[in-house]
């Protein structure tokens, strides 16, 4: 079994990824309402600029840290430790959230600077109603199902495409906007943009995104059972970090 990555390398790629998604979602957000007035155009630019960036991130740092940049995904790691021995453990979890919610915040700072824009304005834009939670949950449930479902099956390459994929389409068939993602969603209350969330929101929606990855892992578990190790994995992909499903990243040999 290959070497792992150290822990503080693995945590300055967390920082990098989550900033870097950050950066994308505020800046695309940021720029596509510059260039339309129409919020559907808008919305269409910034779901193909995420989903683009998603996807890069997770196969440029994956081998690294596996490219959680969720605090969600990591809990679910940290589950799946205890319930099959392959995961985080508590300590690793609570640095790797740490991480990303300083990358998440530092991201929206960077892109707020790169559009000349103030950084450190909290957002205005309120969401809330119980449709948009439930949208959360959803949208947190079938990205953390996609990610167990593929590491279960030992398909793991699919990842990074299948993400970006649900991403892009969870943007728009969730009430919500699919944030799915607490570290994500904290950060892009630092940006009173296109994709902003106002603080006072911030409860809900990460409660709602717990829920969601609780409710991913349980639909996980009825369609897969616990997780299990493939026998062979190409290691062009190795993640010497974790995800949720590590132990279909990890070389085995």
């Amino acid at each position: 079994m290959t070497a792992r990555t150290s822990l503080p390398r693995r945590a300055a790629a967390e920082i990098i990824g989550t900033a870097g998604l950050l950066v994308v979602v505020i800046g695309s957000g940021i720029k596509a309402a510059q260039l339309s007035s129409d919020t559907g155009v808008a919305l269409m630019a910034n779901s193909l600029a995420s989903a683009i960036g998603l996807g890069l991130i997770i196969t440029l740092l994956g081998p690294l840290s596996g490219a959680h940049l969720n605090p969600v995904v990591t809990l679910s790691s940290w589950w799946a430790r205890r319930t099959s021995g392959d995961g985080l453990s508590g300590r690793e979890a609570i640095v790797y959230t740490a991480a990303q919610i300083v990358g998440a915040i530092a991201g929206a700072v960077i892109a707020e600077l790169m559009f000349d824009r103030t950084p450190g304005t909290f957002a205005t834009q309120v969401r809330d109603g119980g449709d948009l939670l439930f949208g959360e949950v959803i949208a947190t449930a079938g990205l953390v199902l996609v990610i167990q479902g593929l590491g279960r099956i030992g398909r793991p390459r699919l990842i990074p495409a299948a993400v970006a994929a649900y991403i892009a389409a969870a943007i728009w068939f969730t009430s919500s906007g699919s944030f799915a993602n607490p570290a994500g969603t904290i950060g892009r209350s630092f940006s009173d943009s296109f994709t902003g969330i106002a603080p006072e929101s911030l409860p809900g929606f990460v409660a709602a995104q717990l829920i969601g990855g609780v409710l991913g892992l349980a639909l996980a578990g009825i369609l897969y059972g616990s997780a299990r190790t493939p026998k062979t994995v190409s290691a062009e992909i190795v993640p010497t970090g974790t995800t949720p499903a590590k132990e279909a990243f990890e070389t085995i040999g």
